[in-house]
């Protein structure tokens, strides 16, 4: 039953997000009054049918519509790994590499950006207008798969958004985010992740190049983006006794999107700096993965930052967090205990190692560990 009443939410996010922009809406506005109209009162029967009809005539041409707009595209996973070779870094990051993790994906790193999401103080500040895909970009959400898994629901959520850089500098900076939701980083982010192929003439839409990329074939800055660009947040957990909370098969200890309840405190007011934003959101995603209590958490320190390339070169923060609990204590089928030496692996790392290869690292995480969580370990063991 409950994954039936998921399933149910999740169609129903989806098939509002294809009619929420306002003709469409009016139109489906029109139909709602039409029936309503139609089934209490006898006057009028006849021309509240006629409007009826309209309206669901007009509606479904409205869907078709949008449909139709890449209907001679075929949507099919990307099976080529992000061309990090061919794309230049963003101008503005200083000392930038890409990092490609066979089987995992790639990412942007910077160990001068790292320094300065540790160090350096960013105020928030909240776009007024909430982010809203091109229309060309939302018109793909009828052809996505992700938006119709079965196996996977997804349901439209509200996330946050990050519209600049954390870039080194003296003083403090300001950063901007921006609310949004989740299927809007469905139709851009997420896109780069597919390959789009002209079923007549197989020619492709590359999304990568397309939406990544300025003239000079760059990366280009998340403040020259015109995606949703939603904050992950991954959090490395470590109890008492040492060890390593990872979650399921190999996922951070909490891990997940920065949503607008991280931007407030308990008492609904605004947090203005992005530290205490980020840790919030982390300790969240650990509470809600692992079942700890508040009480469970001693603190939380940022270590580092990337941009993971495979999902539209969105923006990821990473923490470690200390909790007041060792391993004996926290139940859960789904929750295991890993033994790491960080200080081992910083010296490997340093030694121009790639984490997926540094000896140090354990085997279990080597096997199964998803990106996000040889990120987190990368920036734990750098800080």
């Amino acid at each position: 039953m409950r994954n039936l009443v998921r399933r149910v939410r999740s169609r129903s996010d989806y098939a509002w997000y294809l009619v929420r922009e306002w003709p469409l809406l009016l139109v489906a506005l029109g139909v709602l009054l039409g029936a309503v109209v139609v089934l209490p009162v006898a006057v009028g029967v006849a021309l509240a049918l006629i409007a009826l009809v309209l309206g669901v005539i007009a509606l479904t041409g409205g869907l078709r519509g949008r449909r139709r707009r890449w209907s001679g595209h075929e949507f099919s996973p990307a099976a080529e790994p992000f061309p990090h070779a061919e794309i230049g870094v963003p101008a503005s990051y200083p000392a930038a590499v890409y990092s490609h993790l066979p089987g995992l994906g790639t990412a942007l790193l910077s160990d001068e950006i790292d320094r300065a999401v540790r160090d350096r103080r960013f105020e928030v500040r909240i776009a007024e207008q909430a982010y809203r895909p091109a229309p060309e970009l939302r018109a793909t959400a009828p052809h996505l798969p992700a938006l119709r898994s079965s196996e996977r629901p997804l349901f439209n959520g509200p996330v946050v958004g990050l519209r600049s850089d954390p870039l080194p500098g003296s003083g403090d900076a300001e950063v901007r985010l921006h609310r949004t939701r989740y299927f809007d980083f469905q139709c851009s982010n997420e896109l780069c992740g597919m390959r789009i192929t002209d079923r007549e003439t197989g020619a492709e839409f590359d999304p990568r190049r397309r939406l990544l990329t300025d003239t000079s074939g760059r990366l280009r800055g998340l403040d020259a983006g015109e995606l949703a660009d939603v904050v992950g947040v991954s959090t490395l957990a470590f109890t008492t006794d040492g060890l390593l909370l990872i979650v399921g098969n190999g996922d951070p200890s909490g891990s997940g999107s920065l949503e607008p309840r991280d931007l407030v405190t308990a008492d609904g007011s605004p947090r203005r700096d992005l530290a205490e934003v980020l840790v919030a959101g982390m300790e969240r995603e650990l509470r809600e993965e692992t079942g700890l209590a508040g009480g469970s958490v001693a603190g939380t320190e940022l270590t580092g930052f990337a941009r993971w390339m495979d999902r539209g070169a969105k923006p990821e923060f990473f923490g470690i967090t200390l909790l007041s609990v060792s391993s004996n204590n926290i139940p859960g089928s789904e929750l295991d205990f890993v033994d790491i030496d960080l200080a081992t692996m910083s010296r490997e790392l340093r030694a121009a190692t790639n984490v997926l290869e540094a000896p140090s690292l354990p085997q279990p995480l080597r096997e199964s560990g998803s990106l996000p969580l040889l990120l987190a370990i990368r920036a734990a063991a750098l800080r």
